[in-house]
């Protein structure tokens, strides 16, 4: 397995295809085998780079998640970049990969190209987010489906990493609240913003919720768009995957 290491501790990667990289950035209590069943279509014409955040799928283990933890997701994605010397990068991310994603574009500007960022819960953190995770995540436990989901994102360890993401949003939502640590004015890198309406988690906390959060996004950065699917739920990268593909593809090589 393909490993690089950040702070001491093996991060996993996989690439796959030729051409300008192309990485995808897994959501919460997720890893890369998210995206297994799709990826590749993608490396006819990407390199297509699978990646595990430390404390996820088959990296290293993290005893707690920092509260900070899409920042830090997104150092480790930079320090990735910056060891294989890539540049120009195109990047997918999903969920909470979609925070990390736009972390790294604020962050280090010229080694991105364009973002896709899905499904995600906007600039800052919400109350009721939180709330209503706390009940999802109790729930999950309790049911066999989620469990062995979990299970195939990261192996028989699961419960611990779902509760250390559990307790980092929590904390997050308490301390910090905003998740990017630079103004999305200065954001300058094209970025396609997609969900689904029928993402029941995201329109559980208010009606038209990704119209407004994805709404005022827009309205902060230069060069900014949204797409959202009539149909799936959540994320619609893989919900909606045959309408997502195409248009992911439009936006990535125009």
């Amino acid at each position: 397995m393909n490993h690089f290491v950040y702070e001491g501790k093996k991060v996993f990667y996989k690439e796959t295809g030729s051409g300008k990289p192309l990485i995808f950035l897994h959501g919460n209590t997720a890893s890369s085998r998210m995206f297994e069943q799709i990826s590749d279509k993608y490396s006819k014409d990407f390199r297509v780079i699978l990646i595990d955040f430390l404390g996820h799928g088959k990296s290293d283990r993290l005893d707690v998640f920092p509260s900070d933890l899409w920042f830090y997701e997104a150092q480790q994605i930079i320090a990735f970049l910056k060891e294989k010397q890539y540049q120009d990068v195109n990047i997918i991310g999903s969920s909470g990969g979609a925070m990390v994603a736009i972390n790294i574009a604020l962050e280090a500007p010229k080694l991105v190209n364009k973002i896709i960022a899905d499904s995600f819960e906007g600039e800052f953190s919400s109350s009721i987010f939180t709330q209503n995770l706390l009940k999802d995540r109790e729930n999950a436990k309790n049911n066999a489906g989620a469990r062995g989901f979990y299970e195939y994102m990261h192996g028989s360890d699961w419960e611990q990493i779902v509760d250390n993401d559990t307790s980092a949003i929590i904390r997050h939502q308490k301390e910090i609240g905003h998740f990017f640590h630079k103004q999305l004015e200065s954001l300058e890198t094209d970025i396609l913003l997609t969900g689904s309406t029928e993402d029941k988690f995201m329109y559980s906390i208010s009606d038209h919720y990704y119209e407004k959060v994805y709404g005022d996004i827009v309205s902060k950065i230069k060069n900014g768009s949204i797409h959202l699917f009539s149909k799936g739920d959540h994320p619609a990268i893989i919900s909606c995957f045959q309408e997502f593909y195409p248009l992911s593809i439009d936006f990535l090589l125009s």
